[in-house]
């Protein structure tokens, strides 16, 4: 990128709607932090949570994946049992430029809790809700806060665009909105 990272990302934020919506400046009083960072943006987490519960004793099969591997809520907070996890979305829907990869990672402050932010790559041309998977890797319940930051997405450009993008390859989660669950 051969402008200031930060302002790199606002200039396709605010004029190409690359994050929407999108937050100018880290907000970090009193909440985990979100919003534009050096070389990055800072995604916060919805108030939508897919808890996973092993209650009806399902097995999880991404190729059958049965809905009632989990318990859905929506709250300002969500409590993850131990050992567990759960899928989430991000308040921020993206489209990422053809000449753009991202690579997201969790913040510090949750793994410093033992809870693991897993976020796949955003291929150039995709757009969407990012679907978040968050686990809880310790023997205690893990609280998470919805609508502050969880995982921080780092932007990769290339020197020229991709011959194939997501897009191009119709991929099967262009466009998702809310949770999305495994597709085949």
């Amino acid at each position: 990128m051969g402008i200031k990272a930060d302002r790199w990302i606002k200039r396709m934020a605010l004029e190409h709607g690359m994050i929407e919506p999108f937050v100018e400046s880290q907000a970090r009083a009193g909440v985990v932090s979100y919003g534009v960072s050096s070389y990055g943006y800072d995604i916060r987490v919805a108030d939508e949570f897919k808890v996973f519960t092993n209650i009806y004793n399902t097995v999880v099969d991404p190729k059958n994946f049965d809905p009632k591997s989990f318990v859905d809520i929506k709250a300002d907070v969500c409590i993850i049992p131990p050992n567990s996890f759960a899928l989430a979305r991000t308040i921020e829907y993206f489209r990422i430029p053809r000449d753009i990869l991202t690579v997201c990672l969790g913040k510090s402050t949750y793994a410093r809790c033992g809870i693991i932010v897993n976020v796949t790559p955003f291929e150039p041309e995709w757009e969407g809700h990012v679907t978040i998977e968050i686990s809880n890797t310790t023997p205690l319940p893990a609280k998470i806060y919805a609508n502050e930051g969880i995982a921080q997405v780092l932007f990769f450009q290339g020197d020229e665009p991709c011959e194939t993008s997501y897009r191009d390859k119709q991929g099967k989660y262009q466009a998702q909105r809310g949770v999305t669950l495994p597709k085949i």
